[in-house]
């Protein structure tokens, strides 16, 4: 039996019993704590915890005893939308972005998820994975505790089948849950530019029956915006996949409000991502269904586009949760306390309010809420151990830094 006994611990962040939906309105304003206290591991699984004023040092081997003092203790970050899996940065359209292109017009000139795209095709399965492992051991060792992964930048069904099973083999590897998503829709491949009816029958027709067949995803994703996909394609997607293990994510209102909202609330979408843009009929949507709303602000901050108005989110009691969108063309990062800042200092959340939107409710996107977000006893999730921090608001006041003093279970 392997045994950890953390004790002298700053806070304990988190501590609740498992919730059965996320949290909204008052409740998503705190966030319960134990200061002074200590934590036991036993065979990677939280067994006790409390004040240290409680703590009965004639219970455990010294040395077992692991002072922290200083430290916070909270559970790993949920980090519910990524495109961690592609085979190049998209460093060259950073020049691009400077001069004053917008990621539309990137995209008119080949750039884009066509790039993207288009190094990926050149990649052999073994080659994409060897690329991508490092960077989800990377993101594990700055926090994240579970993760989803989206497809997308295959753009055939050749090369979305790689990048999913790509996803499949790093689940087998890593010591997190990974949630894999097949973006089916999120570009209009170039054999179909003026086809996105044929494209769309295809996914419907050939792609989606091939990945169900493989059992490769756990979600099914578009991208509803204008130029892309819209709210019709959206249900026909969400149509075919009915009877099956997937269930609908979308991305949505980042440029534009098309009805993208209202279409994925209808088909009982688990989340909608970006919301960069709201209108009344968008919060309306929210309000009647169940859907989270994740939010993307490293996507704002680096494309240099509005930032979604959480505020008036949590005004009308609609759950959010936080995420980074990692990816080579919008997000470039994977640093999830950087999320929690800009969450803050741009969103205007209090650091709670960001705290619980990246754990508690983030675990809701992906599903894994009786498992993840929250520390009980009988937790076995990743941890987070930080750097000496006066305050749970010290990390996002100091931002763009990562506070991992170490990950531990």
């Amino acid at each position: 039996m392997t045994k950890q006994v953390y004790i002298n611990i700053r806070e304990i962040v988190q501590v609740r019993p498992i919730p059965i939906a996320p949290l909204t309105g008052s409740q998503f304003q705190h966030v319960p704590s134990i200061p002074c206290a200590f934590l036991v591991i036993e065979n990677n699984v939280v067994v006790d915890f409390g004040k240290m004023e409680s703590f009965d040092h004639g219970l455990y081997d010294p040395q077992d005893l692991i002072d922290v003092s200083g430290r916070f203790i909270f559970p790993a970050f949920c980090d519910s939308h990524t495109h961690t899996v592609f085979a190049m940065p998209r460093d060259t359209e950073f020049t691009d972005k400077i001069k004053g292109l917008s990621y539309q017009e990137i995209a008119a000139k080949g750039g884009g998820i066509l790039n993207s795209a288009k190094h990926v095709q050149a990649l052999s399965e073994d080659e994409l994975f060897e690329i991508s492992l490092p960077r989800v051991k990377a993101l594990i060792a700055g926090g994240t505790g579970a993760l989803e992964i989206k497809s997308g930048y295959g753009l055939t069904l050749l090369d979305e089948l790689k990048i999913l099973r790509v996803i499949k083999r790093i689940k087998a590897i890593v010591d997190i849950p990974i949630k894999s998503t097949f973006l089916a829709a999120h570009a209009l491949p170039d054999e179909y530019k003026s086809n996105k009816q044929g494209f769309i029958q295809a996914v419907v027709d050939q792609w989606i029956p091939h990945v169900i067949a493989e059992d490769l995803a756990d979600y099914i994703d578009v991208f509803c915006e204008t130029g892309y996909f819209d709210a019709t394609d959206l249900e026909l997607i969400a149509h075919a996949i009915q009877g099956s293990k997937m269930k609908l994510k979308v991305h949505v209102n980042q440029f534009t409000a098309i009805g993208g909202i209202q279409a994925a609330v209808k088909n009982e979408a688990v989340s909608v991502d970006h919301l960069e843009i709201l209108d009344p009929k968008d919060l309306e949507a929210l309000k009647s269904g169940k859907t989270i709303a994740t939010l993307l602000p490293a996507c704002s901050f680096f494309l240099n586009i509005p930032f979604s108005p959480a505020r008036d989110l949590i005004k009308e009691g609609i759950p959010i949760a936080l995420a980074s969108d990692f990816n080579p063309g919008s997000s470039p990062t994977s640093n999830l306390f950087f999320v929690w800042s800009l969450a803050c200092i741009k969103m205007k959340m209090t650091p709670e309010e960001a705290f619980n939107a990246l754990t508690i409710n983030a675990a809701f996107a992906m599903g894994l809420q009786s498992t993840h977000g929250t520390i009980y006893k009988g937790y076995n999730g990743k941890l987070i151990i930080t750097n000496i921090s006066p305050s749970l608001a010290f990390f996002p006041y100091s931002f763009a830094s990562n506070h991992v003093f170490t990950m531990i279970n």
